[in-house]
């Protein structure tokens, strides 16, 4: 929470104002405010601010008395009493006996660890906001009051203002959410242990160890999957790219005619949504689909053959990728022609001068200016492919299934996505989910970071400016 009604000068002094500071240059009001929120607003006629303060200090300690001291407890344990049924030497009969949620423990263990985080930081806030009060009134300065700190909530601090719900929203339903999915990682919460008929418990890195094992018949699927999900994310990225790119050139050279026919005919593909095509290409290359039976009739392959598209590896990988390709290139395309429009024409007119042909011109003026200004995009390209679900997920399914894979849970066109998909969903395996999710978002952020890092756009920035 940012405290409010400073002028500009005095703001930036305020930021500078450090806990450590303020608890040892402050008087007794600013270090009993540490413990008794706002006493030192109150005391500097700062009334309503200092009741604000501590009433956020009552409902706190109320809040952890009544509620969250338990769900810590039950964070750290999980629960300890089992859903069944249970003796009751009363009435001498079995009974149903309610136990606990593991899931909802760790759910509100979450949630009150993430109440005790904001309450820490404003408790830095309510410190800072009784020194800087105390400095206010050393100076002789006008003490800012309640009116001017709402009045400074649509000015100087309307921008705090403006971020306050967006950054709530942020935290409440993305933070908060991803947090308690990382910690499932660290539990043995799995098909054997359902909720909330049972309990699972804290495992630490074991199901780490069991993905990272190469002999265990977790590692004997994370490994390939992960090795298939990288050449994946390469060859539909790069291909993609250079035959979208290749596809824009053309159409815009001066020779080709009827160029907005052309762009027509390829935006066309994107106009039908993605999962309609992708559906009717899958039932076009079934055993009996449209392709085999056209082949048969056409006397091309026996009656009783058949491409085996998605039944032998090789040829399921092959035309997953040749696929995304009519998927993808469209977009390509659509990306290149802009920027290859936006290319100096004087930069070609001086290639020519000099002697360079088509390829040379390519190579030293297209493709540079190409990757320094598509880099961005082409590594999010790159972590889109890794995390495509939906062209594996709707045109294979994963086949062709493997037998040696964990408890048939993947196939060998699965992706890290579509493995984390149906370990989770079909064989209920959440903790080993939460693992693969991680692992993935490790790979990508680190691909990301470290490419980007030594792109032209970040290195260069104003080189073709």
């Amino acid at each position: 929470m940012a405290i409010f009604g400073k002028k500009k000068s005095e703001v930036e002094s305020y930021n500078e104002i450090t806990v450590m500071n303020a608890l040892k240059k402050g008087d007794m009001n600013v270090k009993l405010s540490a413990l008794i929120f706002g006493f030192g607003n109150i005391v500097n006629k700062q009334i309503i601010k200092g009741l604000l303060f501590l009433l956020v200090e009552v409902a706190y300690i109320a809040y952890m008395i009544l509620v969250g001291g338990k769900t810590i407890v039950d964070f750290i344990t999980l629960g300890t009493k089992v859903t069944g049924s249970q003796l009751n030497p009363e009435t001498n009969l079995m009974e149903n006996v309610i136990g606990d949620n593991s899931m909802l423990c760790l759910l509100y263990g979450v949630v009150t660890i993430f109440i005790t985080a904001a309450f820490i930081l404003f408790w830095r806030e309510v410190i800072k906001s009784a020194y800087n009060t105390y400095l206010l009134k050393q100076r002789g300065k006008e003490i800012p009051s309640f009116i001017d700190d709402i009045k400074s909530l649509f000015d100087t601090n309307l921008h705090k203002t403006l971020m306050a719900l967006p950054l709530i929203g942020i935290v409440v339903f993305t933070v908060m959410p991803l947090f308690f999915m990382i910690l499932m990682a660290f539990t043995n919460y799995d098909r054997d242990h359902p909720v909330p008929g049972k309990l699972f418990d804290w495992v630490g890195l074991e199901n780490f160890g069991r993905i990272f094992n190469a002999q265990s018949s977790l590692g004997r699927t994370f490994w390939p999957v992960l090795g298939w999900t990288i050449v994946w994310a390469i060859f539909a990225t790069f291909l993609n790219y250079i035959m979208g790119m290749v596809l824009a050139i053309i159409i815009n050279r001066e020779g080709t005619k009827l160029k907005a026919m052309w762009r027509f005919i390829f935006v066309l593909t994107i106009a039908v949504p993605q999962f309609v095509s992708l559906l009717i290409i899958r039932t076009m290359l079934q055993p009996n689909g449209a392709v085999n039976v056209l082949l048969r009739n056409l006397g091309l392959q026996g009656q009783s053959d058949y491409l085996p598209f998605f039944a032998d590896v090789t040829w399921a990988r092959v035309t997953i990728i040749i696929v995304n390709l009519w998927v993808g290139i469209p977009y390509t395309m659509l990306q290149c022609t802009g920027i290859l429009q936006n290319i100096p024409a004087e930069l070609y007119e001086s290639a020519k001068v000099d002697g360079a042909n088509a390829v040379i011109t390519f190579f030293k003026i297209t493709l540079p200016y190409m990757l320094f200004v598509t880099a961005p995009n082409l590594i999010t390209s790159f972590i889109g492919n890794i995390n495509n679900f939906n062209v594996i997920f709707l045109l294979s399914g994963g086949q062709p299934s493997c037998a040696e894979y964990y408890k048939g849970t993947a196939g060998k066109t699965d992706l890290l996505v579509t493995w984390l998909y149906k370990i989770t969903i079909n064989n209920k395996d959440y903790n080993l989910g939460a693992v693969i999710g991680i692992l993935t978002f490790v790979i990508c952020a680190t691909v990301s970071l470290i490419v980007y890092r030594n792109t032209g756009s970040y290195k260069n920035e104003e080189e073709f400016q």
